[in-house]
């Protein structure tokens, strides 16, 4: 039964219907205990049929129950297996015909004795496949299966020796509704074949098929997608023809400027600590995209709010890394103007585990076009990057910038990473702009119990100097003076290695999951804020 469940249709779409399992069973289970309830106070207050004192409580109360039971076991194994799509849909193919066999037993427990009935069981049969849509061929195989339960229960009524109608036209017409039904399930699962295999062709961007959506922002989305011919996944960042559209012309014109900007910027730079751009492009509807290595781990800001403060040492490995994309970057003539701990990424690369990546290049901006406002680039009344990691010479405009806007970024995430705490909070932007133009910031180890070295917490104050020339020159001058700042404990790959093991297993698996594929994407789509 498991073969050929999901063809034509599209992962995210064997998701979604794997996702609506758990919300039938637990409909089933509201049925099958409002017949207890119901048939309960029939026989005990309300008036009732004779012929239902043959079925209540026995043997309709138990086989309710085993109804409900049922549902419930399918409710909690819809959750644990939601990395399962096919055995998940096996299961409820089981249970549907489990359903439509009990609901027969019932029905079927006292025959009518000369009028027959349309069965409970069309219900069921031409509900299933339009909430859990499968291939027609299976669709037909398990409809036929389930309709057959009104045959099977009327055989188990004859063998307990109960007297029924036995001529053809009352058996025709008792079990003929029912297996019409099964006949035309088959619809429903055809056409949402035909609707899956358009999202299918829709889906085609060049070389790559979009698969699940990662995440979503508030101008894009970002996809898991393979490519057609290598079967190399990646992720895909998306803005649609139709959200440009419902934008102003010259919010348009930002959103795509900045994507032709991060595709640009991504593709001239070599460093491994930078994300991988594959392609880039505008399919036929207008849609823009870029494509991007499928990474697996965490971003700085989920790792920090999951496990806490990190260890000096550790902290030190990450911003190093950090510091080499962007000390070519610079080097290039590039600012990144976005560094925050949702933009930085530790993952597994091959064999290695807290391997950086860099990602988000939409604003970068050219060191030689520092000095003059980027009407593409900048929204009007908006400052380019978060106002939690923001240089004072951003907020107060009056300094051209340079590269040194990302060295005090670093300083904040550096901050954020031995602290947890932003260097400086307040209740809304402008007061974190405010501060960064103007307060003093305390330093990390004044704001946590953990061991900080001084020769750290000075790093990370000249970092957050006002005055772009007291910070560290370069991003390789501030790598080095990190490095110095904690000679003697290293953070080693044995010891990335176990707490990976530890706390993070799928990020050092062999091969990548999807559920660690979501949790990395939160920097490249629900964070994406263009």
């Amino acid at each position: 039964m498991g073969s050929g469940s999901g063809q034509s249709l599209p992962s995210d779409v064997i998701q979604q219907t794997c996702k609506r399992v758990g919300a039938v069973a637990l409909v089933a289970a509201v049925l099958w205990t409002a017949a207890i309830v119901v048939n309960t106070l029939a026989t005990s207050f309300m008036g009732h049929p004779a012929v239902i004192e043959e079925v209540w409580p026995y043997p309709g109360l138990g086989i309710s129950l085993i109804g409900l039971a049922l549902s419930l076991i399918l409710v909690v194994f819809s959750r644990r297996l939601s990395n399962r799509p096919q055995l998940l849909l096996d299961l409820s193919a089981g249970f549907l015909i489990l359903n439509c066999l009990l609901a027969a037993i019932l029905s079927q427990w006292v025959p009518p004795p000369i009028v027959p009935r349309v069965s409970w069981l069309c219900i069921l049969i031409l509900a299933h496949p339009a909430i859990l849509p499968t291939a027609p061929a299976r669709t037909l195989l398990v409809s036929v299966v389930a309709a057959s339960m009104d045959p099977v229960a009327l055989g188990i009524a004859e063998l307990r020796g109960v007297a029924f109608e036995h001529s053809p036209y009352y058996l025709v017409w008792s079990f003929l509704p029912t297996y019409l039904c099964a006949l035309i399930a088959v619809v429903p699962a055809r056409i949402i074949r035909g609707l899956g295999q358009q999202v299918r062709r829709a889906r085609e961007l060049g070389s790559y098929r979009l698969e699940e959506v990662l995440g979503k922002g508030g101008m894009g989305e970002v996809y898991r997608a393979t490519h057609h011919m290598l079967a190399r996944p990646a992720a895909v960042k998306i803005i649609r023809p139709e959200v440009l559209g419902s934008s102003s012309p010259d919010h348009a014109r930002v959103m795509i400027e900045r994507f032709r900007r991060e595709a640009e910027a991504s593709a001239s730079l070599r460093s491994p600590h930078t994300i991988n751009l594959y392609d880039f492009g505008i399919a036929h509807d207008g849609t823009f995209f870029l494509v991007m290595e499928m990474l697996e781990g965490l971003d700085l800001q989920t790792l920090v709010e999951t496990f806490g403060p990190l260890p000096a040492e550790r902290v030190v490995h990450l911003v190093s890394q950090a510091c080499e994309s962007l000390a070519e970057a610079h080097a290039r003539g590039l600012i990144h103007r976005d560094i925050k701990p949702s933009n930085i990424l530790t993952c597994r690369m091959g064999l290695t585990v807290d391997f950086v990546k860099v990602l988000d290049f939409g604003l970068v901006k050219a060191q030689g076009d520092a000095g003059r406002q980027d009407p593409l680039l900048t929204a009007p009344d908006a400052t380019a990057g978060t106002p939690a990691y923001i240089a004072p010479e951003v907020v107060s405009g009056g300094t051209a910038m340079d590269h040194r806007v990302d060295i005090y970024a670093l300083g904040c995430v550096t901050y954020w990473l031995l602290t947890g705490h932003l260097v400086f909070e307040g209740r809304n932007a402008v007061q974190l702009l405010v501060q960064h133009a103007n307060a003093a910031p305390v330093p990390p180890s004044a704001r946590i119990e953990l061991d900080i070295p001084p020769a750290l917490d000075a790093v990370v104050l000249a970092c957050l100097a006002k005055n772009p020339a007291d910070r560290p020159a370069t991003a390789s001058d501030l790598a080095a003076q990190l490095a110095a700042a904690v000679p003697g404990n290293r953070w080693t790959e044995e010891r990335a290695l176990r707490w990976w093991e530890r706390h993070h297993p799928e990020g050092v698996a062999a091969a990548p999951t999807s559920c660690t594929g979501r949790t990395l994407i939160k920097s490249m789509g629900s964070e994406w804020n263009l």
